[in-house]
């Protein structure tokens, strides 16, 4: 039999996806650097890969790519409960943006192989983990509805007669939360919701409130009028939540999870960006600290160090 590799000299085992943004730099960096050793996961192979990994003895593996990759990462690893070290590789990388992992790539290396593990929390929608924001309802009719449209005009005219499409066939759902231990329900047309406290401003809309409470964020509109759910759009990116929370048309709570019930079996929801089409109802669940992501260290060591 031959002799198990001691896990604490080991290279650490990576995982690159090569067709997110810099997804291709990202895998050449991880292969330069002798820390990490690089494997090829396939097109649809991460969570085996993950786990065949951690079998193996593995405590840590690093993963680089956008956050739909380590969305993907991050279910296998509170699974495996096995340390997930970023290498932000994605066109947005919001999350890793929140935890305050460095961009550039060697920076995030060295984080990766040296840095200490803490819990962060993760969103669960059917047993399907997000990062950061979900979505349901219009916003999501409007995605798809511009995706479709973009193939035969550009973005911004196709952005227009999107909203428009949406915003007169717009179609109720419920949601259901439970709020100091009761269970609420309300008619909207589209929702929002959030891991931790989120921003309702522009520029920052969707971003996470610094030292923002800890929940799922659920944000709904009642009812279908389109003014009204035009208004209270504008109205919350210019000024922001608080000056629209206490009005009757908007709700806003952080509960620790939610359902939301559709019309069709079969629906449509925006997780961390993706558009995915899953069984409804929609069972949203926060998991606290469920996840251990290799990140800096906070601001008060930072700052005493």
């Amino acid at each position: 039999m031959a002799e198990r590799t001691d896990p604490s000299t080991a290279p650490i085992p990576a995982f690159a996806n090569p067709t997110s943004g810099r997804g291709k730099e990202a895998g050449e960096a991880i292969s330069a650097d002798p820390r990490f050793e690089l494997h090829d996961a396939g097109a649809d192979g991460l969570e085996a890969a993950i786990r065949a990994a951690v079998a193996g003895g593995a405590t840590r593996v690093l993963v680089a790519g956008g956050d739909g990759t380590i969305a993907t990462a991050a279910g296998v690893a509170c699974d495996a409960e096995v340390e997930l070290a970023l290498l932000p590789a994605g066109t947005l990388n919001h999350f890793a943006k929140d935890l305050g992992i460095p961009l550039e790539l060697d920076e995030a290396l060295e984080l990766a192989a040296g840095g200490t593990a803490r819990g962060v929390d993760i969103g669960f929608v059917n047993d399907r983990p997000f990062l950061n924001t979900s979505s349901v309802g219009a916003y999501v009719g409007f995605v798809r509805t511009r995706e479709r449209l973009e193939r035969w005009m550009g973005y911004r005219f196709a952005s227009f007669l999107s909203g428009m499409r949406v915003m007169t066939r717009l179609r109720g759902f419920d949601v259901q939360v439970r709020v100091e231990g009761q269970t609420k329900t309300y008619r909207t047309a589209m929702v929002f919701i959030g891991v931790g406290e989120r921003e309702t401003r522009i520029p920052t809309f969707g971003g996470r409130v610094e030292d923002g409470r800890v929940g799922l964020h659920v944000i709904a509109v009642r009812g279908k009028a389109v003014a009204r759910l035009v208004a209270l759009g504008v109205e919350a990116a210019a000024r922001g939540l608080a000056a629209v929370r206490r009005k009757p048309e908007l709700d806003a709570f952080l509960v620790e999870e939610c359902t939301i019930v559709m019309p069709k079996r079969l629906s449509y929801l925006a997780v961390d960006g993706e558009i995915l089409r899953m069984p409804a109802p929609f069972r949203y669940r926060l998991a606290r600290e469920a996840l251990r992501v290799v990140t800096p260290p906070p601001h008060e060591e930072r700052a005493s160090g």
